[in-house]
């Protein structure tokens, strides 16, 4: 049985997302699916991702739980992992574009709510890209596709982002919730780092959701704010900033960003981690957790050894250079500015590794990684198993080819799939050109073959 749908498939004025291609070239490549290495941090862990765990007895009374942005990371993992334990699900997407929107729409214990949590009747040229940090003009909240989101629903889990006004668009959904008398609400904030520090600069993004976490508590909405670390998911070969591994003619290779070469990240299997956590949370409930900050990382790494791990993974070097966010393909305009400050947060010229602000802003939630988090889910996905058995694969679903460099057969048949990708790559550019009116309109976003699939960093 599909799953419900409610509401317009096109919403108010979506954004354009490129419809997905796919590389014609499935051969399996020598990454197979295999177990932590003995150096993992993770080896010794009970229960990682790979140690059986006995069914366990569904609930008498399912409970539902509201959730947007549902083909983002962190969401797509907890719709995951709750329906699979017995949990009814309110999802909001905002189109049904993508292996994960297909995924969630067609999940029988969720109901789909297709549309935009903001509204904008007329474009002008001060909204065409919904992207924009604050306010613009002539673009509100949709309030009625909120309204019924949370009809039902006794739990929410909210990661707003960046499509829209952020923090009017969480102070409505926190009202929503607390009209509904959602039982937990369980908020994705992050910080704004000024809040900390007067001399350190705020991140937009962040300090949007730092905001709507400040409204939550002020409305007296039992809730339960979760920080989440740097996603392994967020590395890719293709040219996007600020996680960019690029690929070297050796076959190796690079990783260039801000941070300090020696100081410690948090860092979470978003796709992997996110549900299981999410879900001890609502188990536990209010009572052990309600107004608690909880960081969700499962390692805590410089980025030197950050790379070390992943090389061990990827069975390729990995190097790390310091140094300036490069910006080499079209981004959301929210995005861009998010990057911009972010590289002056962590300034890259900064020699002495200790002025590094925490990346949760607050030394006190960071001294507590990865410890917490372990405490709710003891199976995490460490950044080396990612990258020996996820990396490839979607960079092959991205229609990379590096994978196969050292295997000596089916050579034409890369070349050929390859080709063909690049083809249909050129196709969509060119379609793109045509309509290059509409893409003013709506706005950019960074495309990739399966990045396509997915809110970018939700």
């Amino acid at each position: 049985m599909p799953a419900q749908l409610n509401g317009s498939v096109t919403g108010s004025i979506p954004i354009h997302i490129a419809t997905d291609q796919t590389n014609g070239f499935h051969k399996q490549h020598k990454h197979s699916r295999s177990s932590y290495s003995e150096s993992s941090p993770l080896a010794n862990s009970r229960n990682n991702s790979l140690t059986f765990r006995p069914p366990k007895r569904l609930m008498s009374t399912p409970k539902t739980i509201a959730v947007i942005n549902a083909s983002g990371r962190q969401a797509a993992s907890l719709i995951r992992v709750a329906t699979a334990v017995g949990y009814h699900v309110r999802a909001q997407l905002r189109n049904l574009e993508g292996v994960v929107a297909t995924e969630v729409s067609t999940n029988p214990n969720v109901t789909v709510f297709v549309g935009e949590l903001y509204t904008r009747h007329q474009p002008t040229e001060e909204n065409k890209d919904v992207t924009q940090n604050g306010p613009m003009p002539g673009v509100g909240v949709n309030h009625d596709l909120i309204a019924n989101l949370f009809r039902g629903a006794q739990l929410a889990f909210i990661n707003t982002t960046f499509y829209g006004d952020e923090l009017q668009i969480g102070k409505a959904l926190a009202d929503a919730a607390k009209k509904t008398n959602i039982q937990h609400y369980i908020y994705s904030s992050m910080p704004d780092h000024a809040a900390y520090n007067s001399g350190w600069p705020s991140l937009p993004l962040w300090a949007a959701k730092h905001k709507v976490e400040e409204y939550v508590r002020e409305l007296g909405v039992p809730a339960t704010f979760v920080y989440t670390g740097i996603y392994n998911n967020n590395f890719t070969s293709l040219l996007y900033p600020l996680f960019c591994m690029e690929l070297q003619p050796d076959g190796s290779f690079t990783w260039q960003a801000p941070f300090h070469e020696d100081a410690k990240l948090p860092w979470l299997d978003a796709e992997h981690d996110v549900g299981p956590a999410i879900l001890q949370l609502f188990k536990d409930g209010v009572s052990k957790w309600a107004g608690e900050r909880i960081a969700l990382a499962y390692e805590y790494l410089t980025p030197v050894e950050a790379c070390q791990v992943f090389a061990r993974g990827v069975g390729r070097p990995v190097r790390y250079i310091r140094g300036p966010i490069e910006i080499k393909v079209r981004i959301p305009t929210g995005y861009r500015q998010q990057l911009e400050a972010l590289e002056k947060l962590f300034d890259p010229n900064e020699k002495d590794a200790e002025k590094q602000p925490p990346y949760f802003g607050d030394p006190k939630l960071e001294a507590s990684c990865p410890r917490e988090a372990l405490e709710l889910w003891e199976g995490p996905r460490g950044l080396e198993e990612y990258a020996r058995e996820m990396f490839p694969l979607e960079e092959e679903a991205n229609g990379l080819t590096w994978m196969f460099d050292e295997e000596d057969d089916g050579h034409e048949a890369r070349i050929q799939a390859t080709t063909t990708c690049v083809e249909n790559m050129r196709i969509q550019d060119d379609a793109e050109d045509d309509s290059s009116d509409d893409d003013d309109e709506d706005g950019l976003v960074m495309r990739g073959l399966k990045r396509a699939e997915e809110g970018w960093l939700a």
